[in-house]
């Protein structure tokens, strides 16, 4: 193989929008709440070429009960989050990811009896 051949196993670069660190550390907090209620059990990260998606199910076969996505293009627009019900409905949309969260943490208030 020539210096200038390229190699077969390289695939052309795409740009793919994934959350970062800090974004997946504020997720995985909710997460941990949610789980230690048995609200939660397994989640899905998914980072595609004009989104990133992390979802929360129940079981691990079932539909996702919620999804956290990131859309950057939709910055200058109703906001870059969004949390997304089971039916497809989105349940808030905004630019702060916290606050976005918020709509799923009033799972995490209960009533005391």
């Amino acid at each position: 193989m020539t210096a200038n051949s390229p190699t077969p196993f390289t695939a052309p670069y795409t740009d793919q929008v994934s959350f970062d660190r800090k974004e997946l550390g504020v997720i995985l907090s909710l997460y941990g709440r949610m789980v230690a209620m048995g609200e939660w059990r397994d989640y899905g990260i998914s980072s595609l070429q004009d989104l990133a998606v992390f979802s929360v199910f129940r079981r691990t076969a079932e539909t996702p009960l919620y999804r956290i996505e990131k859309r950057p293009k939709l910055r200058n627009r109703q906001g870059i989050y969004a949390v997304v019900g089971m039916e497809g409905q989105v349940l808030r949309r905004g630019h702060d990811l916290a606050a976005v969260l918020r709509v799923l943490e009033r799972k995490l208030i209960r009533p005391v009896d």
